[in-house]
């Protein structure tokens, strides 16, 4: 037997549970992971609580929890590909990475993604990238911002901001990020000139930057893409992830599945070279994963936070 976590009906945090289930077994095809960390983000308490948000990713009650983990390759079995035992490895599985083991089908895609991952990196670190550092990556692919840039980045200290703000400092681009002032200190630790989310957005990015803005990027809602086109942003220099399918005004709504193959690569690099820091704010073992989903929900914790497992004895 092994440990998942799972929830028969959906709801808030009190739904969660950690539930003895039948260990998996890789199949044709397939490799298994002993997950040793799983990184939390909002989609998964979101999915886990509303079921017509778990609805877009095919899940149904009863599921189990998570996207993001990370953990060591411990079987492969035939007609799998690119992967041994004993590797390290970090990706996505829609709704059950929470547990003591995951199950892959290789080769892997956009939908259940895996990379290796580059020794200097925590499974704890590696757990948090492939959903908030993709989905960062996708969503500065849109503007394509550069040297002599001005960004505005809405959402700047969520999960996928601060990969954001991160990944657009590094092409040297001038950052400003929306954010509650509470988060004004944290923010600058990353080169970011913070600004006061909400009423009078606009004013405010004019006096900070009164020669103008040239790409922006909403990762919380719309207020910020739509400060940006009244700003006189360029609408294809504008990216979304959670304005749905329509965006305003011609913004382009993008998400972790668009960004480039190659972008985790770029990222794990930045992160080996020092030129993305991430900050994990709490971790909780397994057993704690209603705590640690009730302090992310709160949406006041700074980073990201991590579930560990430790390995079972046999």
């Amino acid at each position: 037997m092994s440990r998942a976590v799972r929830y028969e009906t959906f709801g808030g945090p009190e739904v969660l549970e950690v539930r003895e289930v039948a260990e998996p077994h890789a199949g044709p095809g397939e490799i298994r992971v002993r997950v040793t960390a799983a990184g939390l983000n909002p989609m998964d308490w979101g999915i886990a609580a509303q079921p017509e948000v778990a609805a877009r990713f095919g899940i149904t009650a009863p599921a189990g929890f998570g996207f993001d983990f990370a953990g060591v390759v411990d079987e492969v079995d035939a007609g799998a590909t690119g992967f041994a035992v004993g590797d390290r490895v970090h990706g996505g599985a829609p709704g059950r990475a929470v547990a003591d083991f995951v199950v892959v089908t290789t080769p892997t895609g956009a939908t259940e993604p895996l990379w290796h991952t580059p020794e200097g990196i925590s499974s704890e670190v590696a757990a948090t990238l492939p959903v908030a550092g993709m989905t960062a990556a996708a969503a500065l692919a849109v503007m394509e911002p550069r040297s002599g840039d001005t960004v505005l980045v809405g959402g700047a200290a969520g999960g996928v901001g601060v990969f954001a703000v991160q990944l657009a400092k590094l092409t040297g681009a001038r950052v400003i990020g929306t954010a509650a002032e509470g988060t004004f200190e944290f923010l600058r630790r990353f080169g970011v000139e913070p600004v006061a989310y909400g009423s009078g957005l606009a004013e405010r990015v004019r006096a900070l930057a009164p020669e103008g803005v040239t790409a922006a990027t909403d990762l919380f809602g719309v207020e910020t893409a739509e400060t940006a086109l009244a700003l006189g942003v360029p609408p294809e220099r504008i990216s979304t992830i959670a304005a749905g399918p329509n965006p305003p005004g011609g913004v382009r709504a993008t998400g972790g599945y668009d960004a480039d193959p190659n972008a985790m690569k770029r990222i794990t690099d930045a992160i080996l070279d020092g030129g993305i820091t991430v900050p994990i704010a709490a971790t909780f073992p397994i057993e704690r994963i209603r705590d640690a989903v009730t302090l992310q929900a709160g949406r006041h914790v700074h980073g990201k936070v991590v579930i560990t497992l430790e390995p079972r004895l046999r």
